[in-house]
């Protein structure tokens, strides 16, 4: 049986390689990535990988280009493989436009005809809260869909893409799409590193307000659930929002990560209307560390996501986020977390 992980050279597909190395070792399991495992990505700045040191990737690379037609030479492709879904365009902002589309839209299109040219009847596809559009709003997995930015249209299209590969033989094919909040642990190089750096370099403040909610889910516990629904979905397509239920708040998460990894900074409360002013003007000046008004408006509205369904669907999480932030920093040798 073969794992094909799209975007496998990534932060959840090198995560997932390991989960499927220690539990399916007798599997293949190929990594079909424009980037090689152990290069950098070029669309991230300071790149750290998601493996331990001097761990290997316990993959088969193939380069290979989402957007273009899949064609892979030299591999056993059957029926009874499975497909993950993660290559794409994410980061926002960032790129421009075009290119969430052109990755992430022709991204599904080529891989579900990958699957439908060899008969493959088992996907997880990996969507983002992106969809739902940036409100205070609790969102659920029946919420209307309303998003407002490139990548969340792009990623909503996606959905649809390989919602109706499925719709072309439902009596067989399983499909799971997985919506999850912040995902973070060792590789993330996201929100919560830059946070992490935020506290510990005394530069990071509370932008506007302390009771954001920030929903997140740590991403072993991600692929985790992505194997459990595997085998615990039999047809039809699922859809998951994935994230701690209840979501926790900036507040919260900045304590844990102080209490966790000892740190003993205070951290302080700037007023919405000052930061937007002072980013304002940071941004002119090249957007030093990332900041600039869209991200910084980003950082000051909830991602308020209801994780109810997870936690009803017979899934025991592994880790509180307690114990993920603290697993996260034994990953680095409890002196960091990256």
């Amino acid at each position: 049986m073969n794992y094909f992980i799209t975007g496998g050279t990534g932060f959840i597909g090198t995560h997932l390689t390991n989960l499927l190395q220690e539990l399916h070792p007798e599997c293949n399991v190929y990594n079909l990535d424009i980037v090689e495992p152990g290069t950098p990505l070029p669309s991230v700045e300071d790149y750290k990988p998601a493996l331990r040191k001097g761990q290997k990737l316990a993959s088969t690379f193939i380069r290979c280009d989402v957007r273009k037609p899949i064609v892979l030479e030299g591999v056993n492709v059957t029926a009874d493989d499975v497909i993950f879904n993660f290559a794409a365009v994410h980061r926002t902002p960032g790129h421009p436009d075009y290119a969430y589309f052109e990755t992430n839209v022709l991204g599904a299109e080529n891989v579900t005809a990958f699957a439908e040219k060899y008969g493959i009847k088992k996907i997880v596809f990996t969507s983002s809260i992106a969809p739902y559009g940036a409100a205070e709003e609790l969102k659920e997995e029946t919420t209307v869909p309303t998003p407002n930015t490139p990548y969340g249209i792009s990623k909503l299209v996606a959905e649809k893409i390989h919602m109706i590969w499925q719709a072309r033989n439902q009596a067989e094919r399983q499909l799971t799409i997985v919506r999850p909040g912040v995902v973070f642990g060792k590789g993330e190089n996201g929100n919560f590193t830059r946070l992490y750096w935020g506290i510990r370099g005394g530069k990071f403040i509370y932008p506007g307000r302390k009771d954001t909610v920030k929903a997140c889910i740590y991403v072993k516990e991600l692929v985790r659930f992505m194997l459990y629904r595997l085998e615990h979905h039999e047809q039809g397509v699922e859809l998951y929002n994935c994230t701690f239920e209840p979501a926790y708040t900036i507040e919260q998460i900045v304590e844990t990560m102080k209490k966790v990894t000892g740190m003993k900074r205070s951290v302080p409360l700037i007023p919405a209307w000052v930061l937007m002013s002072a980013a304002s003007v940071i941004g002119c000046l090249g957007a030093p560390m990332g900041i600039c008004p869209a991200r910084v408006k980003k950082l000051m509205i909830s991602t308020n996501i209801c994780g109810k369904k997870l936690s009803a669907s017979g899934y025991k999480f592994h880790y509180s986020f307690k114990e993920a932030i603290a697993d996260w920093y034994k990953d680095n040798d409890n002196l960091y977390l990256k």
